[in-house]
């Protein structure tokens, strides 16, 4: 029996474990929902601006029986209001997002300040991991960064960002590099404050997006250079791709992560038949989550677990509206005792059973 910690952490590893941890890091892959706000009574958006609401409601989560972990921020919008772009902290039900970009051209990129670590939402995240690693919990805190090419997209217009890709390389790189240097500082001091594993949410630079040779010049190469750029390398780190994989496996097998994660439109055989050799972890449907059952959620989860799912996890950003019950099954069917797990029936046979009912 391992601790939450030592589980996730052995699991990076890929050293034995007694069953897959269940985590949702944060970030974009954000774990709040109204019912845990009603239920801890710290809410949105007061909490993305107070570092210790922003502390309680990460812990509610846990606390709340639903994941393995702690995770802050709750949103992507902190490095690109920091690099320039207008943002909304959003509602109690609608995450922050960007309202006005920095620029319409990466030959823009040199108005942007580098991010200061010293005051804005990107101290509330410090200070937040700090107050969190205070109450020395054996339970692992996960500091959530915006992928290179989402926070680029997010600071230029991303209209102008992708195109110039093409016509605008060198422009385009020295920016790339730019922002690349402030997640790394930022990363950093994120492990400085109690950041036990960093996760790294890249969404728009995606194979889908970008085609094979510019994944891997753009975002292979810039999520690399993040990563080599953490000072402690014994800390774990994860990184999620949206989009399909099957076009560039091959690039994102290249990724220097510990962990790789993906959304629900990614089958996870499909991704353990291309990555027998790396850690992979997700990728519960949030649609069921949130419109579903716990009887959906648990077959959901016992077919991860069978598909090669070495964590468990929900495959993106959780929908505010997902009943907590839902969210729990997750977790309540990996602590299931062997023999209850086996006798659950798989997905398939679920299927087949629902067919047949039809």
């Amino acid at each position: 029996m391992f601790t939450e910690k030592e589980r996730l952490e052995r699991a990076l590893r890929q050293e034995e474990v007694d069953r897959p941890p269940c985590i949702c890091p944060g970030g974009m892959m954000n774990m709040i929902t109204t019912d845990l706000m009603d239920a801890c009574g710290v809410t949105w958006p007061e909490a993305h601006t107070d570092a210790q609401m922003m502390a309680d409601l990460a812990l509610a989560s846990y606390q709340h029986g639903c994941f393995e972990n702690v995770g802050v921020p709750f949103c992507m919008t902190i490095e690109a209001e920091e690099l320039g772009a207008k943002v909304t902290l959003g509602s109690k039900i609608f995450e922050p997002h960007v309202t006005e970009y920095a620029g319409t051209s990466v030959t823009e990129w040199k108005k942007s300040s580098p991010i200061n670590l010293e005051c804005g939402r990107a101290k509330v995240v410090l200070d937040a991991i700090r107050i969190l690693k205070e109450k020395n919990l054996d339970v692992p805190i996960i500091g959530n960064l915006v992928g290179p090419v989402s926070v680029a997209s997010s600071v230029i217009d991303p209209v102008g960002f992708y195109k110039d890709l093409r016509r605008h390389k060198e422009e385009a790189h020295q920016f790339m590099t730019f922002v690349t240097e402030q997640l790394i500082a930022f990363a950093n001091a994120m492990i400085e404050n109690g950041a036990d594993v960093i996760a790294i949410s890249d969404p728009s630079g995606t194979g889908e997006i970008l085609g094979p040779k510019f994944f891997e010049e753009y975002a292979v190469k810039y999520l690399n250079m993040l990563l080599d750029g953490i000072k402690d390398q014994e800390k774990g780190t994860i990184v999620h791709i949206c989009g399909q994989m099957r076009s560039v496996y091959e690039q994102i097998d290249k990724v220097h992560s510990d962990a790789l994660s993906f959304d629900a439109i990614v089958p996870l055989k499909e991704a353990r038949k291309n990555l027998q050799d790396r850690v992979l972890m997700g990728n519960v449907s949030t649609f069921a989550l949130e419109f579903g059952d716990e009887e959906r959620v648990q077959k959901l989860t016992k077919f991860c677990v069978q598909s090669g799912s070495d964590i468990i996890s929900p495959a993106c950003g959780l929908g505010t509206k997902s009943p907590l019950a839902n969210i729990q099954a997750i977790l309540k069917t990996l602590k299931m005792d062997e023999e209850a797990f086996e006798k659950m029936e798989t997905m398939e046979e679920w299927k087949e059973e629902e067919m047949k009912n039809a």
